[in-house]
């Protein structure tokens, strides 16, 4: 291979560094900017937060839940690709992609068992 066949890879590089930072500048130059108090909490949604009792952030409830939805969802990304090359894997696929669907729903009967689901 010769540096000539780098170069489309190097020319999208550049066109997308180019596009990023002029994504970047233009939306600064061009938004509208009406901060009101509510847009400048530390709350991202725009609503103004309530007093809570004892001044506690939200529960631990919420960010387990929220964590245990980011990871078996990434995890359900790995069926897609097993999925595609299922009638080439044989045998050994099949087992491999059961153990793993196994193991995932260990996981969920062990968060389930422990009420990490329970919303009260």
């Amino acid at each position: 291979m010769t540096l000539n066949d780098y170069f489309p890879i190097l020319l999208l590089t550049v066109v997308v560094g180019f596009f990023a930072v002029f994504s970047f500048v233009a939306s600064n130059l061009l938004a509208p900017r009406h901060p009101t108090p509510a847009k400048l909490s530390p709350y991202e949604s725009g609503i103004e937060p309530v007093a809570m009792i004892g001044n506690e952030p939200f529960p631990i409830r919420f960010y387990v839940i929220a964590m245990l939805f980011i990871v078996f969802d990434v995890e359900s990304v790995f069926l897609f690709p097993w999925a595609v090359v299922f009638r080439s894997l044989g045998r050994g696929g099949v087992f491999e992609m059961a153990a793993f669907v196994a193991f995932l729903l260990g996981a969920y009967v062990y968060v389930l068992k422990r009420g990490g689901l329970e919303w009260e």
